[in-house]
């Protein structure tokens, strides 16, 4: 089932919402305007006075009043697995191959056990060949090469990539903000 997109008022990303959390907003009349397409609709009792039946119809972005401030250390997205592989595209930083999840491995460029980080910035996704023949050494001392650069996930990019069933408006709507260096931006090699 798809999830409407909840912005602030000044069009940062909020949450996912499913139907019941949304329908709480058009109730507390916080919407202040729906963007994207309709997505879902719900039909309420009969009006005796206007003879008809309510409906209230869910647009995949709603925007809601206030303005929902992110603190400093939440205008990135924690690291986990799942959203390393997905930020990298199921792609070996290595040998530039895809491959499904449990064929890939969180590689540490510069390794923990040498003063390495575990953080966006020291690891890339990798197939358990390359990580195997890296081993406990840095890409220069294993004589390999990087074929992309690790990033930060910003804020609208967690959003992007926490949701699998992401629809086209959403898409469009996250990716406008998303820095260039990005893989998932518009403008991504630009």
């Amino acid at each position: 089932m798809s999830h409407i997109l909840i912005v602030d008022s000044v069009g940062q990303p909020v949450r996912w919402a499913g139907m019941p959390r949304a329908a709480r907003y058009y109730a507390a009349d916080k919407v202040i305007t729906e963007l994207g397409e309709n997505l879902f609709s719900l039909s309420g009792g009969f009006n005796r006075a206007s003879q008809r039946i309510s409906e209230l119809v869910f647009s995949s972005i709603v925007m809601v009043r206030g303005r929902h401030r992110v603190p400093h250390d939440h205008a990135h997205v924690g690291l986990t697995r799942e959203r390393l592989f997905l930020r990298d595209r199921f792609m070996c930083a290595y040998c530039g191959s895809r491959y499904e999840e449990r064929q890939l491995t969180v590689e540490h460029i510069q390794p923990v056990s040498r003063g390495g980080r575990h953080s966006w910035m020291n690891v890339v996704t990798a197939c358990r060949g390359c990580n195997h023949r890296k081993g406990n050494r840095t890409p220069e001392e294993a004589g390999m090469s990087l074929l992309y650069v690790p990033y930060r996930v910003c804020r609208n990019e967690g959003f992007i990539l926490s949701n699998r069933n992401i629809l086209a408006d959403q898409m469009a709507f996250l990716s406008a903000s998303l820095p260039r260096y990005s893989r998932w931006s518009p403008h991504a090699g630009s």
